[in-house]
């Protein structure tokens, strides 16, 4: 099947790689975004996301002219909906007496509901948000045939995920194995035809459902896996042992690869993901559940170290390095460093943010443009970001640049012997007193 024309709706971090991406292979392509400022922006030949090798992309499909920006769909050969699918903020599910978080799919339904009017016989649509299973079969599919066309007779519908990593995106989505689910056969080779335009992993065909809950199984086998190394730190606490030392040493078993705990667990994808299995099936995702407890409380552990090295924090002077959800990418979506930062305000301290890689920050966090001005008067500095300049920090000069004295390791990248030479107190995640 060929597509001269397509139509990808949403320009986030999925959108507008994928868009940009399919533009310098060739094919027409109108982006489309309900903001406006981003259209604009985008016009402008600015980027309003920061990801290597996404602006030599984009700049090379502006200049084929393949690329240009909308504020609604038009008619195209294919549809692309990447976006967003966050929490609801204002309302939790329960079942049992167990709480949990509900998938906004408001941005998913609009899109769809935008695609209608110009949805045409033998068009193919493409769900890449992420989503609970059956959301393709059972709320997309029924809005799109309000055209009056039907789904896998006169239209083409998939599921097909992003599998993507935040600083490697523009090169993931050429080489990663992408799966194509589709709500029939046709539709899941319409898809591979599609995405074969640049795509030179694998490409798996299955059905729709398949197809997300491979995406959900993915993250959610991260989020485990984070959990229980985040709760071995809190053992490790507990019973006065060194938890990086300990998850090395067990790491040496040739079937045990332990991960590596930190102050939470943020992004789009790991944090948000398990969410959705435990609302589509409360009374069967029990360990789901209970990782994802681990992890949206481990911000607050952090705190207790915080709380170890300072005692009260009422009033407390505080640097805090990274504001990103991961090192070395400008993400702030969910991020756990923002959530300890949050609960440091709570309990009264004065909290200076430095993210070197959005400066601005986030709302409601005093964020700070240099490393000097957020720890010129700090008497702790808290790494929760390992961003490369913080791993190569040098105690030496640090210490010349604030009074602090006191120096909290999130991350287990900096050397003790060092940090303590320079004549701080160097106290880590994970490791007992």
């Amino acid at each position: 099947m060929k597509f001269d024309r397509i139509c990808v709706l949403g320009l986030g971090y999925i959108g507008l790689p994928t868009a940009s991406t399919f533009a310098a292979h060739g094919v027409e392509v109108v982006g489309v975004d309900v903001n406006s400022q981003v259209i604009a922006t985008l016009r402008r030949g600015d980027l309003h996301i920061q990801e290597p090798g996404l602006r030599e992309t984009f700049e090379a499909a502006l200049r084929s002219g393949r690329l240009t920006f909308s504020e609604k769909p038009v008619e195209a050969d294919a549809f692309i909906i990447a976006v967003p699918t966050p929490f609801h903020e204002d309302r939790l599910g329960e079942s049992n007496g167990k709480q949990y978080k509900l998938a906004d799919l408001r941005a998913v339904l609009s899109a769809a509901e935008a695609i209608v009017p110009v949805l045409r016989k033998g068009n193919l649509v493409v769900l890449e948000s992420t989503s609970p299973p059956r959301t393709t079969v059972d709320l997309v599919q029924p809005i799109l045939e309000k055209s009056g066309l039907k789904g896998g007779q006169d239209f083409l519908l998939a599921y097909s995920p992003e599998r993507v990593l935040p600083g490697q995106i523009i090169r993931e989505l050429v080489e990663n194995a992408r799966v194509i689910g589709g709500i029939d056969p046709v539709s899941a080779q319409a898809g591979r035809d599609l995405y074969a335009v640049f795509v030179k992993g694998q490409i798996v065909l299955t059905d729709a459902t398949t197809a997300e809950m491979v995406k959900l199984m993915e993250n959610t086998y991260r989020d485990i896996n984070i959990a229980i190394a985040n709760e071995f730190s809190r053992l490790a606490e507990r019973f006065g042992v060194d938890v990086w030392e300990a998850i090395a040493t067990a790491n040496l078993h040739p079937r045990v690869k332990i991960l590596s705990p930190g102050p939470g667990v943020g992004g789009h994808c790991i944090s948000v993901d398990p969410w959705f299995f435990v609302e589509a099936a409360p009374d069967l995702a029990d360990l789901i559940y209970t990782a994802r407890q681990v992890n949206d409380s481990q911000p607050r552990f952090a705190l207790k170290l915080i709380e170890r090295g300072l005692g009260s924090l009422a009033g407390r002077r505080i640097a805090v390095l990274g504001l990103a959800f991961k090192p070395d990418v400008d993400d702030l979506r969910e991020s756990p460093a923002a959530e300890v930062v949050h609960l440091l305000q709570e309990a009264g301290a004065q909290v200076r943010a430095f993210e070197p890689l959005r400066p601005e920050g986030l709302p409601g966090i005093v964020c700070v443009a240099s490393l000097e001005e957020a720890v010129c008067q700090a008497e702790c500095v808290v790494l929760l970001v390992h961003h490369a300049p913080f791993v190569t920090l040098d105690p030496v000069e640090l210490a010349r640049l604030t009074p602090a004295r006191l120096a909290i390791d999130m991350r287990n990248v900096w050397d003790p012997a060092a940090w303590e030479a320079a004549g701080f107190t160097l106290l880590r995640l994970g490791v007992g007193k």
